[in-house]
């Protein structure tokens, strides 16, 4: 759908009435949660929702791993709580480890395991996985990636991420284009951050220089991207957005042979075994569900983000002031 979403393309345009209906049926949805005719859960804790309002990859999962951190730096205890998109679990909400299966809890969930730290917790609902978290570990306060559509799930501070390159795309609701909901929707969040450079006076992520690991070996102290620099590798992402992928390898001056997969792709053996000698990179969520599959050919690529200070500064301010709700029975 990208190349509808994100360029000129007539097709849009005959999906238009199809978003009509998105917008009348979503718009119907806010008005219930609104008027309290659908039930509103609250929580012990204060829930912070990372989250957009484009359909695709923009950056949340970096930032929550930063927020967590950043917290508990301040002497929060924090949890995350995820949907646990493409997980098979038989019931929900899930409790998620390092070493848990991807296929069973997502993948996303257990990247936010390894490099958080902090107890995650999964359901498609994700009010029970906010519960779950706050009965059975001793975190204060919650992380939601994602969900800010569920409104289901109470929360004390929206933080909405745009991607800088393709911002709203062509400005249409799905399916004509990739709007969860219309721009206006900025309004009401309390804190705006963009992955890459958006607007003027919206603070932005800057990546790190990304790391790189051998996946049979993730122990191994990890090495600078650029160290590779002219070197030709074979890319793979399957994300909601594989070519800034394959820009931010190109950046550090890898040559690229691209493979862009659909996003949460359960990878088999043969997905990722080329013909050739030749390096294999992958995101790390990626890495997460190939890895019983790596041989010494397959690599992952570490990326840490980090917000601007100015970014840094208002959430540090809304915390202060931050007030929460009670749990609804």
């Amino acid at each position: 759908m990208n190349s509808i979403w994100y360029g000129k393309n007539p097709l849009s345009y005959l999906l238009l009435p199809l978003s009509l209906v998105f917008w009348v049926f979503s718009g119907v949805r806010r008005l219930l949660f609104f008027l309290h005719l659908k039930k509103i859960h609250r929580f012990s804790a204060p829930v912070i929702v990372v989250g957009n309002i484009t359909v695709g990859g923009t950056g949340k999962t970096p930032l929550v791993i930063w927020l967590s951190r950043h917290l508990t730096d301040q002497g929060y205890s924090p949890g995350i709580v995820s949907r646990g998109y493409g997980g098979k679990a038989s019931h929900w909400p899930q409790q998620v480890r390092p070493d848990s299966d991807p296929v069973i809890v997502g993948d996303e969930a257990v990247l936010l395991a390894r490099l958080s730290g902090c107890p995650v917790c999964v359901a498609p609902k994700r009010a029970d996985a906010v519960r779950e978290l706050l009965a059975h570990t001793d975190c204060n306060i919650v992380l939601s990636d994602d969900g800010l559509q569920h409104y289901a799930m109470g929360r004390d501070m929206e933080i909405v991420v745009i991607d800088g390159e393709r911002g709203f795309g062509n400005g249409f609701l799905l399916p004509a284009g990739p709007l969860r909901e219309l721009p206006g929707r900025l309004q009401r969040a309390d804190l705006l951050i963009s992955n890459g450079l958006w607007r003027e006076g919206v603070p932005s992520m800057t990546i790190r220089e990304p790391l790189v690991l051998p996946l049979l070996n993730l122990s191994e102290e990890p090495q600078p991207l650029s160290r590779a620099a002219g070197e030709t590798v074979h890319a793979v992402a399957g994300t909601g957005n594989p070519q800034r992928f394959f820009d931010m390898l190109q950046h550090y001056g890898l040559k690229v042979i691209p493979h862009a997969f659909r996003d949460h792709r359960a990878y088999r053996k043969n997905d990722l075994q080329f013909d050739d000698d030749l390096p294999v990179l992958m995101t790390e969520k990626d890495a997460v569900k190939y890895a019983r599959f790596a041989t010494g050919r397959h690599w992952l690529v570490r990326i840490e983000m980090a917000p601007d200070p100015g970014f840094t500064d208002k959430f540090d301010q809304l915390m202060k002031g931050l007030k929460h709700g009670q749990e609804v029975a």
